[in-house]
């Protein structure tokens, strides 16, 4: 509920902030020349270097949950108590998991912003932190592959599905409860189960 309270308030915030365009956004986003060197108003271009920093932000979630740091933080999630009494202070590593987490997020806002050429206010506003859970959910928690295929079923389902308006928060909304009580694994979850290997 907290986070949720932060959320609205950065709503309101970007609402009446002059530099955020208030309810326009910040439209006509120039992509120039990442590093004075790509130019990004190519469309081929832009499509590697997203690719490129998504495969980055992609392998250093990786390599953060497969090291000494992300056992701690799995340790933490199944069992704080002992964790601390196993001499760990889960606070600290908790704030640095939070950091890492809102530095990902704000990559992939820029490179959105970038993209569309358009910050609007929707990319601050608390639905899209649920469709985030939603994408994950759907994807498979736990896994690392989860979400990336929750984001595929859920943006397509959008993109697919736009003629029917509002009724696709509807139809997401019955696919979230339909992962909640049948397929708990989410995609991913339940082929790496069905397979008997760890994705």
């Amino acid at each position: 509920m907290i986070t949720l309270a932060l959320a609205q308030m950065m709503f309101f915030f970007a609402v009446q902030a002059k530099f955020t365009g208030g309810e326009d956004g910040i439209q006509s986003v120039p992509r120039g020349k990442m590093f004075g060197v790509l130019n990004l108003a190519d469309q081929a271009t832009m499509y590697v270097v997203v690719v490129v920093i998504f495969l980055a932000g992609f392998l250093f979630i990786r390599r953060v949950i497969n090291s000494p740091f992300g056992e701690v933080l799995k340790a933490i999630r199944e069992n704080q108590p002992r964790a601390i009494s196993l001499g760990y202070k889960t606070d600290r590593y908790k704030l640095v998991a939070f950091v890492l987490s809102a530095t990902l997020a704000g990559v992939a806002g820029s490179t959105k912003a970038i993209v569309l050429q358009i910050a609007s206010l929707t990319d601050v506003d608390w639905p899209m932190s649920g469709e985030v859970v939603l994408m994950t959910l759907v994807g498979g928690l736990g896994t690392i592959f989860g979400p990336v295929a929750g984001a595929f079923v859920i943006i397509a389902m959008q993109n697919f599905l736009n003629a029917l308006d509002q009724w696709v928060i509807v139809i997401q909304g019955v696919i979230f409860v339909l992962c909640v009580l049948l397929f708990r694994r989410g995609i991913v979850g339940e082929i790496a189960h069905l397979l008997r290997i760890k994705l």
